[in-house]
């Protein structure tokens, strides 16, 4: 029996996709098809992809021109598969000409014409684009705009912000840049808001009153009843809200999450994040800047309330302070209790310490070194230091990227595919709300 292999992402499953599984089948007696998971998708820079893997298996299925359907998961697997089910031809298209060469040590490479005119990234474009508006400081969402181009069906095209028009420089041309708010919620279809916290309440509402999709950066509001109110009228407009928090997209981040709650360092007993910058006070104007604990108290929060949950029993925040009338803290420690576990965050935008993140366990840790909130990199050690692990993942563009995929996938579809659970953005609202009441309380 002659044995032929093929690989792909086949989203969006369209002629051209089946044309080449015909062909590659016209090779031999039996056709092993390998599909590309989400992970390795992003890990090799493919990060639009709009089908879950069980969809996309299922649509190769339903052709029935797949004898075998497996799985692609790590960089070099193909050889180990070529080897592991005796393969005799590797067929691939023709826009990959000379890339496997490598392969024909182990077995007859093939590269078949691609089908003309159809791609599922042309099939993507075509579809309905969502307009963003970007909202706030522009230093910030230059970043955004740059970012946005590497996401299919998203398109930049309005910006918000004070700072006079002749002081931005452009990401591109034909923007509409306005500091009136209400002008620009008329000509997008969503937001992108990374304005001071203090103003999120009041524009995402204003936002999802007038039917947009808003993707804000944590915190989402400094209260939850806000919060509450908010999400209630994201439903009632059917508009997706969500939390923009690039940390959680991290590939090297979410894998650690998964292996730490599957039990791979034992019972979680602690969490200890910390997350620091250096800002000039010079440079500091309270009506625009965050403080330490807004700016970086969000992703600090993200792995303990992931891992440990939202229902502690006790919190001690302590802070010291830039301006005390105006609540800017320098620094804050927040330790976390519960029934059997603790946590400690540090934050600060006036003190620098190592951003590490240690997650330790009854059997093991794991340890994320600075910057731990946009690692590639992370490890896992034991007693024994021979068992010790470490993992190895490629991110792009900080994760902001993938945080636009999911939110133009949620607006696409109408169901929310954001990595934080609203119970995490909700405890994120509560310890905003607590720290602004109990450090008031302290001042009076």
């Amino acid at each position: 029996m002659k044995k032929v292999i093929t690989y792909g992402t086949y989203d969006l499953l369209h002629y051209g996709h089946i044309h080449l599984l015909e062909r590659a089948k016209a090779l031999g007696d039996y056709l092993i098809v390998g599909i590309t998971s989400e992970a390795f998708d992003k890990a090799r820079g493919k990060i639009n992809v709009q089908q879950s893997l069980m969809e996309r298996i299922a649509a190769v299925r339903a052709t029935g021109l797949a004898d075998k359907i497996i799985v692609e998961e790590y960089e070099g697997q193909k050889i180990d598969d070529i080897q592991r089910y005796d393969v005799d031809v590797f067929a691939i298209g023709s826009d990959w000409k000379d890339k496997f060469d490598y392969l024909k040590e182990y077995c007859q490479v093939v590269y078949l014409d691609r089908t003309e005119g159809v791609s599922s990234s042309d099939i993507r474009t075509e579809q309905r684009q969502v307009k963003l508006g970007l909202v706030g400081d522009p230093r910030y969402l230059l970043k955004i705009s740059r970012e946005s181009k590497f996401v299919n069906g998203l398109v930049v095209t309005a910006i918000c912000t004070n700072t006079p028009k002749e002081n931005i420089v452009l990401p591109q041309e034909n923007l509409f840049i306005t500091q009136d708010y209400s002008k620009m919620l008329k000509e997008v279809d969503a937001i992108y808001l990374i304005s001071h916290p203090s103003r999120h309440y009041d524009q995402i509402k204003q936002a999802l009153l007038a039917g947009k999709h808003v993707l804000c950066e944590a915190p989402l509001t400094i209260k939850i009843a806000e919060f509450d109110e908010l999400t209630e009228l994201a439903q009632k407009q059917k508009c997706i809200f969500m939390p923009a928090l690039k940390t959680a997209y991290s590939m090297a981040y979410y894998r650690l999450i998964l292996l730490a709650k599957t039990g791979k360092i034992g019972k979680i007993v602690s969490v200890d994040a910390t997350c620091t910058s250096l800002q000039e006070k010079d440079s500091i104007n309270l009506n625009t800047t965050w403080n330490s604990l807004c700016y970086w108290g969000p992703a600090a929060l993200l792995p303990v309330f992931q891992l440990l949950g939202t229902e502690y029993k006790d919190k001690n925040i302590v802070s010291q302070f830039f301006d005390k009338k105006e609540l800017f803290d320098n620094f804050t420690k927040i330790d976390f209790y519960y029934p059997d576990a603790v946590a400690s965050i540090k934050v600060g935008k006036g003190v620098k310490s190592e951003g590490e993140l240690i997650i330790s366990g009854t059997k093991g840790y794991i340890f994320v070194p600075a910057p731990w909130w946009k690692t590639d990199y992370f490890e896992i050690r034991y007693e024994d230091p021979n068992q010790n692990r470490r993992y190895f993942y490629q991110l792009e563009g900080e994760g902001i990227r993938y945080e636009l995929v999911s939110f133009v996938k949620a607006i696409t579809s109408g169901r929310s595919f954001t990595y934080i659970d609203s119970s995490v953005s909700r405890a994120m609202c509560g310890i905003m709300e607590d720290f602004y009441a109990h450090k008031l309380k302290e001042i009076n």
